[in-house]
Formats: C-alpha cells, structure tokens, sequence
C-alpha cells in the first residue's frame, strides 16, 4: 500500500537487542491555550530509566536515545499537533520522528524490543489526502489537504462575463456565449482537478460552491473516475477562508466515511461464512493474510474491542512459521498484536480501514477482512 511506504524502515525493523522507544504526542495546546505534553514526556523519560543496569548496553542506548528526543522536542515547529518518535540508538543509530498538524488522541510511551506502529498507521490511515474545489462561473480554488494542512493550492481565474439588456436573437446568442464561456471554464478546473487527483492519488473530491450555478456545470465535466471520488457538496462561497474549507470539508468526509463504514461492515457480516469471500476475528483474519488473500482489512478504532484467544492465534501462527519472518511480539498485548496484523496487510492488502463506530466490528472480534478470493476451510480454523 503506497499511503505507508514512508514506514517502510520501521515496518521491517527487526529487534536487535537494544531498548526501541516509541512515543506518540498530543502537541496541541490545552484549554487554557498552553502545550503540556512535556510534563508526560518528561515523567516517562525518568521513569523507564530504572529498569536497566548501571554502566549496561540497554543503559547507555536509553539515555542517549533521551538526549535526542530532547533536542527533536526542542526544535519542533509551533504548528505541530501531533509528534511520533522512534528511537533505538543502540540499533544501529536508529532515531526516526513525524510532525503532523493533526493530534494523536493520547499521549504514549513505550519501551520494547521494536517500534509500535498502530497509533501512526491509524492515524495516516484516518488523515489520507483529499481534494477541495471551490469555485465559480469565473474563478476556482483547488486545495490538496493532508493531515490537517494544505500540501498544494491553485487558483484559476477567467474573464468575468457581465450580463446585459438584449433582446430577441441577440438574447439568445448572448445567453449561448455565456453558456460555453462557463463549460470552458468548467472544463478548466476539471482538467487541473485530474492533474493534482492523480499526481498525489487523492481518493476523495469535495464540490464547493453554488448548488444551483457551478455546481451542475462542474459534475458535468467530471470524467467517471474524479466523478466517482466526490463525497459531497458544500454550498460555500469562493472566498471562505482557508481554514473554515479544511474544517467544513473534514466534517463532510466524516459523515461519508461513517456511512461507507457501515455498508463495508454490512457486506463483511453478509460473507462471513464457509466458503464466502469474508472472515471475522483475529485468528481467521490473521491466516487469511498468512495466506495473502485479503484485499481489505477491517481494524476497529477501539483498541479495547479487540478480543481473541492467544492460544488459538499461536497456533495459527505456529502453522504458517516457515511464511512468518523474524521475532514474533507478545501476543497478549493488543497493540502489538494488531501491529502484526497492519504489517502483513502492508505487505499483501490493498487497503487497512480503521472503525470508528466501535460498535460495527464488536460482534466479530474487532478484527475483520474481506478477501479477493476463498480457500474452502479458512473460515474453520
């Protein structure tokens, strides 16, 4: 999946005996307009420092590991609202960190023998890029929005057309000129749309404008693919601020994604059965994509949702060894679990979709997939 190649070093990351450090920020200011996630970070710091011995290779890679979260903490830009850090200075150096204008929904911090993935992959996976056309018969504005900020802006301006007293014939022409003056326009914008869509693979369109005026003559010119990618339409003017789109657009995204959830759970419950092209909970799900026959899979955004048998997912596990690379994580751990599964979809899956109605995806474990094809007895195991 293109979206997470950027994790790439940390997705292979293998353990190599040393403390790995992953921590997750909320950088946002608090209510009273203050940053306070220093006083967790700080407390954390000193607090997982006890565990190793004095003058230990785990000791010496931990506090060299804080010197350079500090001095990242140090310099992080005023805009961030959510920081990621990975470090492990005893692997080879390792130290790698992300700043987003979107908050993590808590602080975390936690020391293991590798990275911890799932907070990130949810939240690039819940923040994908998407497109903004705000526009009018002479003039439009495209915004490329990504994680809470604006990655690419162009504008478009015509020629104004004033309209004026004709009659009869003249009448006619005049309206026909005016007419094509706006398809071409038209044709315009949605010409520049395609370039950016397909430049940063952009899934989801967003309409601004006029309902009665642009709009019509836009989704006329659309081609079936942009056509496909529009979620909804805002009835803003041209000139709404850039920041009021954003927020209007990220609202009308929820909704639309809230609905698609449900019809996708909806389809999953009616597949999951023997021999359907759907399986629920950890253990299927997990030998499905040992098997690599998920197309999508299905994560619940409630950690605390996910509910499943170790025992029964070692053994399958256990069954697929020769297919499973490197060091397995604690199961019992959720998170790490649900690591594991984000990887072998990485590897295999063309899309991870995280649940936000925990209720969706509570009577199937929290875990579900719908796959390209059926393998009679995986949904037995």
């Amino acid at each position: 999946m293109h979206q997470f190649n950027f994790l790439a070093k940390l997705m292979t990351f293998e353990p190599q005996g040393s403390p790995f450090i992953s921590i997750f920020l909320n950088t946002a200011p608090n209510g009273t307009g203050k940053k306070d996630f220093d006083i967790f970070l700080n407390k954390q710091l000193k607090e997982h420092e006890f565990p190793f011995e004095e003058d230990s290779s785990e000791l010496e890679s931990y506090r060299e590991d804080v010197r350079r979260i500090n001095e990242f903490i140090e310099g992080l830009e005023p805009s961030t609202r959510g920081a990621a850090i990975f470090a492990s200075s005893g692997a080879d150096g390792f130290f790698k960190t992300f700043e987003f204008e979107v908050p993590f929904e808590e602080n975390q911090f936690i020391v293991s023998d590798r990275p911890r993935i799932y907070p990130l992959v949810r939240l690039v996976a819940q923040h994908p890029p998407f497109a903004v056309v705000s526009a009018d018969t002479n003039a439009a504005n495209i915004f490329i929005f990504k994680r809470g900020q604006t990655i690419q802006a162009e504008e478009i301006q015509n020629t104004k057309t004033n309209r004026s007293e004709v009659g009869g014939w003249s009448q006619m022409r005049y309206q026909r000129h005016i007419d094509n003056f706006h398809q071409q326009h038209a044709k315009e914008v949605v010409e520049e749309l395609g370039k950016l869509v397909r430049a940063s693979r952009i899934e989801r369109i967003v309409l601004v404008g006029d309902e009665a005026v642009i709009i019509p003559i836009l989704r006329a010119e659309l081609t079936q693919e942009l056509s496909e990618k529009v979620v909804g339409v805002l009835a803003l003017n041209i000139d709404t601020p850039e920041h009021e789109l954003l927020e209007a657009s990220e609202k009308l995204i929820q909704e639309f994604d809230a609905v698609e959830d449900k019809e996708r759970i909806d389809r999953l419950i009616e597949q999951n059965y023997d021999g359907g092209v759907g399986v629920s909970g950890v253990e299927h799900t997990i030998a499905a994509l040992l098997n690599g026959q998920v197309q999508e899979l299905y994560l619940t955004a409630n950690v605390d949702e996910i509910n499943y048998s170790k025992n029964q997912v070692e053994g399958v596990v256990s069954a697929y060894e020769p297919v499973v690379e490197g060091a397995l994580p604690d199961l019992s751990d959720r998170e790490a679990l649900l690591d594991q599964l984000i990887k072998l979809a990485a590897d295999s899956a063309d899309n991870i979709r995280f649940i936000e109605d925990p209720h969706l995806l509570k009577s199937l474990g929290g875990v579900g997939a719908l796959l390209r094809y059926q393998v009679k007895g995986v949904s037995n195991l």
